[in-house]
């Protein structure tokens, strides 16, 4: 599609699909095209639900600048729609697009639940915190339908297994009851995601979410119950955000949060010509001082995968955002307190066979 046609589609973060980068052929729309192009949009303004017939609902991670092994992701793709999103390239290799796709063609793992209580059921499990939403979000709106987040946190509850969640969404609120359980055993902590307080620039960037000041008022409702919770400044946009970091600091830090980090934008593979065509819509008078700075922590390049500095980038520029997070973090108290999860408390319920044989030797001995 050529660029004059790029547009704004009201409630998605993507203007289009971007082509998949594992297929050969991909339909680009002409200019003579574009009445019938628009009929064809109309399908991708609702969300279709596709069920996901995974046999197991735990991801195993092995990048060593990521804190967590385990993940539970019960949603593949996200409604959110954040447009710099980096799990946009998974759904590539459910062929899909990585762009409208991401966030209109969800796929839904239903027995989600189930899954993860097999899995921790056996005696291979280590007990170990397990993060939620360490790819897509898993507290995103068609959570509030499925439940499947609230059922894998009632197994983790029933386990005492610990995790660990991070959200945009004022959603997670609503488990507050099963929070409280799990705080009792040094097995959760919560983070809050905000990349920006100003709500117009989110209604555009991460169209989906919940806005800014619903997502301080999580922290507050999470740190009233005595919920472990931070706030991550992610991702910083240099050119776009990176001015608000303090203000964001602060006003976590007035919410309650007792912890902070930030990440630097990251843009993988179809992520890049993604945010490039967001910014040419929504902030095009910024787009080449954006572009600049990005490039500018990259090495020149618009991404760079090293495990050593994809999350904080390089260069002067980098170090500068780096001592600002520090010396607001001090200023405004953060981060003084390590909140550890513990598995210590980890036990297995007995199976149906061990208490049908409990329940035998009982009358035996009776």
């Amino acid at each position: 599609m050529t660029r004059e046609f790029r547009k704004d589609i009201r409630g998605r973060g993507a203007s289009s699909n971007t082509p998949n980068r594992f297929d050969s052929l991909h339909f680009e729309a002409e200019p003579q095209d574009f009445d019938n192009y628009l009929e064809e949009e109309k399908p991708r303004l609702q969300t279709q639900v596709l069920k996901d017939s995974s046999r197991a609902v735990l991801t195993k991670n092995d990048s060593p600048d990521i804190g967590f092994t385990y993940s539970v992701n019960p949603y593949r793709g996200c409604e959110h729609g954040c447009i710099y999103c980096y799990a946009r390239p998974t759904h590539e290799y459910l062929g899909m697009s990585a762009g409208l796709d991401f966030e209109s063609k969800i796929m839904v793992k239903e027995n989600a639940p189930e899954l993860l209580e097999e899995a921790l059921m056996k005696k291979s499990w280590d007990p170990q915190v397990i993060m939620m939403s360490g790819v897509t979000d898993c507290y995103q709106p068609l959570e509030r339908e499925y439940k499947l987040t609230r059922g894998c946190l009632e197994v983790l509850n029933k386990f005492k297994n610990p995790a660990a969640i991070i959200t945009k969404n004022h959603l997670v609120t609503r488990d507050l009851d099963i929070f409280q359980e799990m705080a009792k055993y040094q097995g959760i902590v919560v983070t809050i995601s905000i990349t920006s307080l100003d709500a117009d620039l989110i209604s555009s960037l991460e169209p989906r979410t919940s806005r800014p000041a619903a997502r301080l008022r999580a922290i507050e409702e999470l740190a009233k119950a005595g919920i472990p919770v931070g706030v991550n400044v992610a991702p910083v946009i240099l050119g776009l955000t990176d001015h608000e970091m303090p203000a964001i600091l602060k006003a976590a830090a007035d919410a309650g949060a007792t912890s902070a980090g930030y990440t630097m934008l990251r843009l993988p593979h179809a992520v890049s010509p993604l945010f490039e065509e967001w910014l040419e819509v929504h902030r095009p008078l910024r787009k080449s001082k954006v572009i600049e700075a990005v490039k500018n922590v990259r090495d020149g390049k618009m991404y760079r995968s090293d495990f050593n500095t994809r999350m904080t980038g390089t260069g002067a520029r980098a170090e500068q955002l780096a001592q600002v997070f520090e010396v607001y973090s001090r200023k405004y108290k953060l981060n003084l307190k390590n909140w550890r999860l513990s598995a210590a408390h980890f036990k297995r319920p007995p199976t149906a066979k061990e208490i049908a044989a409990k329940a035998q030797l009982s009358f035996n001995l009776d």
